[in-house]
């Protein structure tokens, strides 16, 4: 957990991820093919979040089996850099954070992906862990 935030009403502290990435957004950013950032860099889970994101959105329902998985990836990637920042599965990961963004918009990603497949459970609870980190579907959406 970030140890610049004292959380004085009791709560838990907001976890911050470290800027491992910069050079991914900056990448990006350039206009950079993400299939050779991921290769790259596949321990970032933007990368794996932007990738699901056109993925879908270029291939729409025929598509949304690899959306799936490139978004699994991405959300993976993410819970192992919160677990190394030192979240422990329950407490804020804050949304205007810019490194925390990647594993936000993967599990934003997972949550449509799994939807299109029909795992609304899944989708389900992929949405509700976006609101236990503080944030919702439609503020990770506006970060897109």
């Amino acid at each position: 957990m970030s140890d610049s935030h004292q959380n004085l009403l009791g709560g838990l502290a907001p976890t911050e991820l470290p800027d491992d990435y910069a050079a991914v957004r900056d990448a990006l950013d350039a206009g950079e093919d993400p299939y050779e950032v991921a290769a790259r860099a596949p321990s970032s889970s933007l990368v794996w979040a932007l990738l699901a994101e056109d993925y879908l959105h270029e291939n729409g329902s025929k598509g949304a089996v690899t959306a799936y998985a490139l978004a699994r990836t991405g959300y993976h990637r993410g819970l192992d850099a919160l677990r190394r920042a030192g979240w422990r599965g329950q407490g804020p990961v804050p949304a205007d954070h810019v490194p925390n963004q990647g594993f936000l918009r993967a599990l934003l990603a997972l949550a449509e992906c799994a939807a299109y497949i029909g795992e609304i459970d899944e989708a389900q609870r992929c949405e509700t862990f976006l609101r236990d980190c503080g944030t919702s579907p439609d503020e990770v959406r506006a970060l897109r």
